[in-house]
């Protein structure tokens, strides 16, 4: 590999990061002094989705404590354990962490010093690290993991590369539910393909068809309202749809800036920042 290769791909991979922190700790509050307050919704008997200003939180109440899927960012930390209160006296037990990024995450160093015990996929980890990102859980599994509190079990297992490296997918098998972290979003946004800590778009649906095997009925997305299957069939359709026409277009030799303004104009990417950034890798890939 040429020195000149080495120096594009460390620029693209910077790009990548830099435009997935701004994403992740900018845009969603102009003022991060004032975190937005967290409600909790009851998804199925003993289950309930904590939503606010970071991803989607699951909280499962057992009589031995508290199992949670997700924890926000850090200054979420409070209003997440708020609602968490006002569902159970018990504590939080565990915490399982989707993938690493910190609107997901971000409260992981705080749950940890209240004795909470993290658990991800071993590339979550290895990504938090890399980024110096605080709380790296202590705990991480390769491929699938069962954690069994109070009675119930629940299971994490990691389907593939997707959204990033190092997804998870939670499943309550007895509950039918499903989190998906973002892996499947329902709030008006677009998928974002962190290529820089191993997300892939090519791998992203062979990952979901896997998760469709399980037997479930509900899910609890990344971001935004409760969903089904059939939402989940959606997304994965339209998913492939974009990366089809893209991959079409690399093929034609379109230029950068064509497959940009084709993201944003026909797919509802955000004009610059994150689709500007993602579109060297997507075609490196495409290729």
């Amino acid at each position: 590999m040429s020195r000149t290769v080495r120096v594009r791909i460390a620029v693209t991979l910077f790009a990548l990061l830099g435009a997935w922190a701004a994403y992740t700790q900018n845009s969603p509050t102009p003022n991060q002094n004032a975190p937005r307050p967290a409600v909790a919704q009851k998804v199925k008997d003993g289950l309930y989705m904590i939503s606010g200003e970071g991803g989607n939180v699951a909280a499962l109440l057992t009589d031995e404590g508290v199992l949670l899927v997700d924890d926000m960012y850090d200054r979420n930390y409070a209003a997440v354990m708020d609602q968490v209160k006002s569902l159970s006296e018990k504590p939080v037990r565990y915490v399982l962490n989707t993938h690493q990024h910190d609107d997901h995450s971000g409260s992981n160093a705080r749950m940890l010093a209240a004795s909470v015990e993290i658990i991800a996929h071993r590339n979550a980890r290895v990504n938090m690290i890399a980024l110096k990102q605080p709380g790296a859980p202590r705990v991480t599994f390769t491929d699938e993991m069962e954690v069994h509190l109070g009675g119930k079990e629940v299971r994490t297992r990691h389907y593939g590369r997707g959204h990033t490296g190092g997804d998870a997918v939670i499943y309550f098998p007895e509950l039918k539910v499903i989190h998906t972290g973002d892996l499947f979003l329902t709030r008006p946004t677009q998928p974002y393909i962190d290529y820089a800590n191993g997300g892939s778009a090519l791998e992203w649906t062979k990952a979901l068809d896997e998760v469709l095997k399980l037997d479930f009925d509900t899910i609890i997305p990344g971001h935004g309202p409760l969903s089904d299957r059939t939402g989940l069939l959606k997304w994965r359709a339209d998913f492939e749809t974009m990366r089809n026409r893209i991959g079409g277009m690399v093929r034609q030799g379109k230029s950068k800036e064509e497959v940009s303004q084709t993201l944003v104009k026909d797919f509802g990417w955000p004009p610059g920042g994150l689709a500007i950034a993602q579109v060297d890798a997507f075609i490196a890939e495409m290729k």
